[in-house]
């Protein structure tokens, strides 16, 4: 295979122009994914044995799995090999340049992943890492026989980031498809979430679809408005938008046991109601889409301004305003660090601190020589990509798993989980030097990964600031003028924000009605206690969908775009199988759901989310104290049991054969 790489299309001036903006690019470049291009530009695999035994980051072996420390931080490399692969790069790439290589197989991808990671890859990881990496789309594995009819239809409930793919998949895959929107637009929390410093925590050049790079990321973590653009060229690209329904609520969904077929009621912006039929519907609403508004005494008498961050309004004016925020989460310390050169005064008000670690990333521009070599460079991009997975992945597993003899003599979980305490320890202490009492205040009582790990914006330094007090508290009651802490305290104000995240919803909120009448409310409690079969199907609901459901989201690494891409493959294989075997529906066996969620538990008891002796309260617990958020596996093996369905843990439903339709 040969692919050439055209040069950016923005790109102009002649040959010698071109060719300074490939030599400006390869100084700015990462050394690693740099020198996985030569191998690709050049076809000359002894550069792995050349420069691999010095291209290191760590000791041997997986220091995230072994709780080691790393010789040096990932993104640092000895300083003669990076000039020397900068030398080599300066001598072989040219702007003519192909990619010679085409995708490595699974030896040689190996050989590639553990030089360009400095970690030893198993060749369990290759699938995953090749489609994740961007290098292969993800696999069909049921047999293609029978083109979806024209009456088989799927409707998808929600157009954020699951959504989006999910109408990608299934237009590609050829089958007929509608989604209902409740929004105005597109993207889910990133049309939601406005508020001041808004940011996705994960890296960009990671958190993207892996079918659909994008080289033109402004930061290494994008703003929310940045990422919620991507998601509106994707919808452009793939010109999916003409089947996507706005400001149409889905009310309810009802299965009629005897045409095999739901019929979904939903109402537009104007009120009208409409009934429509499908073979399958998938929510695509996520888990976390209410806004979790606190009920405080006094709210409603309160003379300024009250704003939750999801219902952000931007005619709000800051400047010169006394501002209190409640929340200690991501959108807390992003607001406070982003508003904090606007206020008269800014009241933090934490009710239990997360721990929170520094990243000077989070901040920082992509120069335009690595967008340049995102771009052009043969394969650079993939590689790139794969770094940051392979660093934000199956390496954090070990993370919050309890090891039963270390927590008898430690505070921490394990020897890897010690290493995170010790890195949030140490930054929060060097953070306020002279300033014990927030150390005391913002040291969280349990262990890492308890609660989500917060990347550090600029909030530490924010709290530094004369006109900026922290209170460990909640709010007692709010008045006219101000809110009254749990502590005594009184905060006069001018603006209240709600930096209270969301309530943990699993599509409950739409009355979906199954089989016997059963509701799906009622199965999980009320959305208490849900459970599903890979965390996407439940007993009673055939061809029913529900992505992101319980048990399935990624808490020890990776990020929601994962999450998306395994659900819908799983999905579109599941409805493929029906076509191949001439089958309407397909329901899961109650027995494969117990004795599924039976592992579920099994696995999590392990953790630091659920482990007896734990003071975390928390969206990953239900009222009881079990997780219903976190899947228990690694990323691989989850993305594995979802390559295609399982027919010994299904009930399946007509036996019409594909030529009877």
């Amino acid at each position: 295979m040969t692919e050439t790489m055209p040069l950016d299309p923005h790109t102009t001036g002649d040959a010698d122009d071109r060719r300074s903006q490939l030599h400006a690019a390869i100084e700015v470049c990462d050394p690693a994914p740099l020198l996985m291009s030569l191998v690709h530009v050049t076809g000359d695999t002894g550069l792995l044995d050349e420069f691999g035994p010095r291209l290191t980051l760590s000791e041997p072996g997986n220091h995230y799995r072994t709780g080691t420390r790393p010789t040096a931080p990932p993104g640092q490399y000895p300083a003669d090999v990076v000039d020397d692969i900068r030398a080599r790069a300066h001598e072989l790439l040219t702007v003519e340049m192909e990619d010679r290589l085409g995708v490595p197989d699974a030896e040689l991808f190996v050989r590639m992943a553990t030089v360009a990671t400095s970690e030893y890859v198993a060749e369990e990881f290759v699938p995953i890492l090749r489609e994740q990496a961007g290098f292969v789309r993800s696999e069909r594995r049921v047999p293609i026989t029978v083109t979806p009819p024209a009456d088989f239809s799927v409707i998808v409930i929600g157009a954020g980031i699951v959504g989006i793919n999910a109408a990608i998949k299934l237009r590609d895959a050829g089958f007929t498809y509608r989604v209902f929107e409740a929004r105005h637009e597109i993207g889910g929390t990133w049309s939601r979430n406005t508020y001041p410093g808004a940011a996705v925590d994960t890296p960009s050049h990671y958190y993207s679809y892996s079918f659909e790079l994008n080289s033109e990321w402004s930061k290494y973590y994008p703003t929310g408005a940045e990422y919620q653009k991507y998601l509106k060229g994707v919808v452009e690209s793939y010109g999916i938008a003409e089947n996507i329904a706005f400001r149409t609520q889905v009310l309810s969904a009802r299965w009629i046991e005897d045409q095999h077929v739901w019929e979904v009621t939903t109402r537009s912006a104007d009120g009208t109601r409409e009934v429509h039929r499908a073979n399958a519907v998938v929510t695509a609403l996520g888990m976390l889409n209410a806004p979790n508004i606190p009920d405080v005494e006094g709210m409603d008498s309160f003379g300024g301004r009250i704003v939750h961050t999801s219902e952000w309004d931007e005619s709000i004016d800051l400047t010169g305003k006394r501002v209190v925020v409640l929340g200690t989460g991501c959108t807390s310390v992003q607001v406070v660090a982003n508003i904090v050169d606007q206020v008269e005064s800014l009241d933090v008000v934490v009710r239990s601190p997360h721990w929170i670690v520094p990243e000077k990333a989070v901040v920082s521009d992509v120069p335009d020589g690595e967008k340049w070599a995102l771009a052009n460079i043969p394969r650079y991009h993939e590689w790139f990509r794969l770094r940051a997975y392979w660093f934000a992945s199956d390496n954090l597993y070990v993370m919050p798993r309890i090891d039963p003899e270390w927590v008898k003599t430690h505070f921490s979980a394990s020897p890897a989980n010690e290493m995170v305490l010790n890195t949030a320890r140490n930054y929060l202490e060097s953070s306020f030097p002279d300033r014990p009492d927030l150390v005391e205040k913002l040291t969280p009582d349990f262990r890492p990964y308890g609660k989500r790990i917060v990347k550090d914006p600029g909030f530490f330094k924010a709290l530094t600031r004369d006109h900026v007090t922290l209170h460990r508290a909640s709010f007692q009651r709010v008045t006219p003028d101000g809110v009254f802490t749990t502590e005594g305290k009184f905060v006069p104000a001018d603006v209240i924000i709600l930096a209270t995240g969301f309530a943990l919803e699993f599509t409950t909120s739409i009355d979906i009605v199954g089989r016997n009448g059963d509701t799906l409310a009622d199965r999980w409690k009320g959305g208490d206690d849900p459970r599903a079969y890979l965390g996407i199907q439940v007993t009673g609901f055939p061809n029913l969908f529900v992505t992101a459901g319980p048990n399935s989201a990624p808490n020890h690494g990776a990020g929601h775009n994962i999450l998306s891409e395994e659900h819908v493959h799983y999905i579109i294989e599941c409805l493929q199988y029906l076509l191949e075997n001439g089958h309407d529906a397909m329901d899961v066996r109650q027995d494969a759901l117990e004795e599924y969620n039976r592992k579920v538990d099994e696995a999590l008891d392990k953790t630091v989310w659920v482990h007896p002796g734990e003071n975390v309260n928390g969206y990953y617990r239900n009222s009881e104290g079990r997780a219903v958020v976190p899947c228990p596996w690694r990323l691989v093996d989850y993305w594995t049991l979802l390559r295609e369905p399982n027919p010994d843990d299904l009930e399946f439903l007509g036996s019409a054969t594909p030529s009877d339709r």
